[in-house]
Order: structure tokens, then sequence, then C-alpha cells
């Protein structure tokens, strides 16, 4: 009975798929294998001759990669215009040493190919990456090398953030107030009063000031003790104070054109309010500030945009994500009210758009398979890992182009994600685990030490490289190495450590650029082996 049910394929991927959640759920000191479960029981099914279709692993492929890109493309793109970007260079140079250092390993211990990028992926416990080289190599001992590396990735990463900071006998209070690390946003948020001066203006509309040339915003209008919420259709005389909230060089120019800066002074703005307000709602999630009109229905003004742990000056075209955080201005009413309505939850937590995700999924698979030349190397192509990825991450920008859309809700693109991750390393672990005991006994030891080599190196030389060339506190570092390692336990353990959201800051700004560069990596490699 047991036999017959492993020689059906689909009876067969199931009870890998059950074997290898139980397996990746069992959790040592806080430290899991997670979804790698699957892939590690894969392999001994593998081992026995059990075989997952190709289809599968190509679906599965498929779909991962491009939940990856969705949810990549908002923050990868956004960060290369902020100082973030310096967090991610950290991840760039980390996978490119881990690059650096596979050559070397592969060369020495002559090592195939397939193996020595597969090691790479593991170190960088970038199951991305690993989808990346099997499609480059076409060779299952990609996955070989990922399933002997990532273990020890994932533990040597979290040994690593808690034991040096003890080592080091780090104040983490006394690092975060003296550290040089770069700021939320390049160019924060300000606030500034204006005197209207201009009398070209008296009886105007706010409407008529045309704000967005200046990219600012008016929260409210102080005529003499009173405050008056900013609206699209608030007539302003000479003499009116005008709250204002953009970047400086912004303020600076509204300012020449209509009055001079005066003191702030709030203390008779009882009646306006300012608060923070979380996006939850499935009504406001996906949407831009100008189709929300939240000034003209609501009475509210939003003056900034919390989102990833930087802020920046609310703009009319951003569309929201939930976990977002918007400054509102208004009257306390009025407050209470939109508040509600941000955080009001339906039933419906997901909204997969078939037809966008299978549109997606199609352009991606017919960009991977155009040839690149490349000069003095040959012809790559971006494969059905390279190519879903690099389109979903253009529309993931975007968040909508024409009838595709792709800011799915969260809870949407991690079914996807987790659906493509486990029914591709399932098939791909049955694949690797035919020569996993061949490769254990022909390489042996060398096999152990080139993998730690691959994994420590990056880690100590990408934290040295923080400290010291780029000059970061030691929270900012530990956290932007995680990103470039993709190390999430690692992440948790570094939060452990301190109660500062700052760690997750430089993660969150090092985490997509690394995660794109080790698919990219993972392809260009095989040109160097």
């Amino acid at each position: 009975m047991f036999h017959s049910l492993l020689n059906d394929q689909l009876s067969l991927l199931f009870i890998i798929l059950f074997l290898g959640s139980i397996f990746g759920q069992a959790s040592i000191k806080g430290i899991s294998l997670g979804s790698s479960g699957v892939l590690l029981v894969a392999m001994v099914f593998g081992h026995f001759g059990y075989q997952i279709s190709s289809t599968v692993q190509q679906l599965g492929l498929s779909l991962f990669i491009v939940a990856v890109g969705l949810q990549a493309g908002p923050r990868f793109f956004r960060m290369m215009r902020t100082n973030g970007i310096i967090f991610g260079i950290i991840g760039l140079l980390v996978v490119l040493i881990a690059a650096v250092v596979t050559v070397i390993v592969s060369k020495v211990f002559h090592f195939s190919p397939a193996l020595s990028i597969g090691l790479m992926t593991g170190a960088l416990t970038s199951t991305p990456g690993l989808a990346a080289a099997i499609q480059a190599t076409d060779d299952p001992l990609a996955s070989v090398g990922y399933g002997i590396a990532y273990p020890f990735g994932v533990i040597a990463v979290v040994l690593f953030v808690q034991l040096l900071p003890r080592i080091l006998k780090v104040d983490f209070k006394k690092d975060l107030a003296e550290s040089n690390g770069p700021k939320r946003n390049e160019a924060s948020p300000e606030l500034m009063t204006i005197e209207v001066t201009n009398g070209l203006l008296n009886k105007r509309t706010l409407k008529e000031l045309k704000l967005h040339r200046y990219n600012t915003v008016i929260s409210r209008v102080i005529r003499g003790v009173r405050n008056i919420i900013a609206l699209n259709d608030t007539v302003l005389l000479k003499g009116d104070r005008l709250v204002a909230i953009g970047e400086k060089k912004d303020l600076e120019r509204l300012c020449k054109d209509i009055g001079v800066q005066v003191a702030t002074n709030f203390n008779n703005s009882d009646h306006i309010k300012l608060r923070k307000v979380v996006v939850d709602s499935d009504e406001f999630v996906g949407k831009n500030l100008e189709e929300l009109g939240l000034r003209s229905i609501y009475g509210v003004t939003i003056t900034r945009i919390e989102r990833a742990g930087l802020e920046y000056n609310q703009n009319p075209k951003w569309r929201l994500e939930r976990g977002d955080v918007v400054t509102i201005v208004s009257s306390e009413d009025r407050l209470n009210k939109v508040e509600t309505l941000f955080s009001k939850n339906h039933l419906t937590v997901t909204n997969v758009h078939i037809l966008s995700l299978s549109f997606i999924l199609l352009i991606g698979v017919i960009v991977g398979m155009i040839p690149i030349h490349l000069p003095g190397l040959g012809t790559i192509t971006f494969g059905v890992a390279g190519g879903p990825l690099f389109v979903a991450l253009i529309i993931g920008h975007f968040g909508k182009i024409g009838p595709i859309q792709a800011r799915y809700f969260q809870p949407s693109t991690r079914v996807i994600s987790d659906i493509g991750l486990v029914l591709f390393l399932a098939g791909a672990g049955t694949t690797a685990g035919q020569g996993l005991v061949e490769v254990v006994k022909t390489e042996g030891l060398s096999l152990v030490f080139g993998g730690t080599l691959i994994t420590m190196t990056p880690i100590f030389a990408g934290y040295l490289l923080a400290r010291k060339w780029l000059r970061l506190g030691v929270a900012h570092s530990l956290g932007a190495l995680c990103g470039g390692m993709t190390s999430t336990p690692g992440l948790g353990a570094v939060n452990q450590l301190i109660n500062s959201d700052e760690p997750a800051i430089a993660y969150a700004a090092a985490y997509p650029f690394a995660l794109i560069f080790v698919a990219i990596t993972a392809q260009i490699l095989i040109f160097f082996l």
C-alpha cells in the first residue's frame, strides 16, 4: 500500500511536503530549517530513487520567484533613491565576496561548477539563488551543495550576531547615539510656518497655489487665533500663516514665492490634531492618495508616509501598502473617523488576480528565454528564475500597468511564495538526492571546509567593511549584514539584543539587493568556474 502511494506522483509530493514541513518546524533554541526541511526530506526520497516531475519543480520555481519580485520591487527601486543605498552596497559586497571565495574554493578543491554555486547559495541561505543556479547549470549537484551549506549558513549568522556584541561588550544605546549610520531618508520632511505677504495670493484658494510644483503639503491655515483645516477650496488671505510640510529646499522655494518664514506656534491649535495611523484596511491597500480623495471627502490631510522604517513626503501617486504608517492632520472627530477606515478589516484578506499573475509569469518566461551575449563570456539567458524575477520587479515597482495588477495584499504574495517554494524544493530535492551520498563520499571533509569558508568569509568581511569603510554603527552593521546574507533568523537574533528598529531598517534596505544580486551572480558565476 505504502509502496503504491510512493509510486503515485501526487501522493509522493504530499508525503514529502508533509514530512518536510514537520522537519522544518522542529526548533532547537529558536533555530529551525523552515521550508528547507522539505528540501532535505526530498533529498532522502531522491536517494532511494523517487522523483518528482520536473514540471512541478518549474511551476513552483516560477510562482516563488514572481512572488519574490512583486514583494521586492517597490522597495528595491525606492532604496536606490535614498541613503538606504548604503545598506544595499553592503548587501552587494557580501554577495560579491562570497562569489570570489566560491571561485577560489572551487579551484582549490576541484569542485564542479554546479556544486560550488550550490554551496554559495546555501551559505547565503538564498533559495532564489539556488533556483538560478539550477537553471544556469542544469545540474542537480547545485541542490546538493545548497543542502550541505544551508544549515551551517543559518547557524553561523545567528551565532555571529549574538556572540560578537558580547565579545566586544557593545553598548547598543551608546552605539546608536554615536552612530553615523544613514538617516531614515535622504531628505526627511520638515515643517515650516509661512506668512502670506504676496498680495497676488489674497482671496486665492489653496488649489490655485498648485502645491504639486513645490512637492509640499499645507496641513493647516492659521488666521489670527483660528486654525483652519487646509482643503483645496480653502481661501487664503494676506497675513494668513500656512503650516507646510516638505523637504527643506522645497519649503524654501514655496516661502520665497508666497511670503516669509515665521515662528511656528501651536499654542492655540487645539482644534487641529496630528495622528499617526497604520494602513490595514483592504479598501485602502493598493490605492494611491489621489484615488482616496481624503481631503475632499473626509477633510483630512496626509503629510508624510513611513514605510519599512523610512519616512517620505506624501506623493499623490504613491500607492499605499499594508503596514504603512501615515501621518494625518485634521480635527479630532475627523481623525477618529478616518483612523477607523484605515484600520477596518474585512473577511477578504487575499486579492490574487489570476489574469495578472498568469500574464506576469508568461512574459517572465518569454524574457527568460531571450539570449544575452556577454563579450568574452558567451551567451546566457535569464531562464525561468531570472526572467520572471526581472518582470515582477518592474511591474511590482509600478503596481499596476493597464489591466495588470501587481500590488497584492501581503497574505496573497505569501501564499504564492510558500506554495511555489515547497513545490520547487520538493522537485529539486528528489533530483539532488540521487547523487548526494556519492558526492559526500568523494569530497568528504573538503566539502565541509569549502562550505565553511564560503559562509564565514562574507560574514567577517561584510561586517568589517560596514564598520571601517562605511563607518556604520554596530547595530546598523549587523542589520545590513543579515540582509546581505538574506538571513531572517539572524535579524531575529539581533532584535533580541536591542530594543530598536534600526537593525530592521538596515536589513530591509540590504535584503532586496542581496536577493536579486545572488540570483544574477549564480548565473554569471558559471563562466568563471
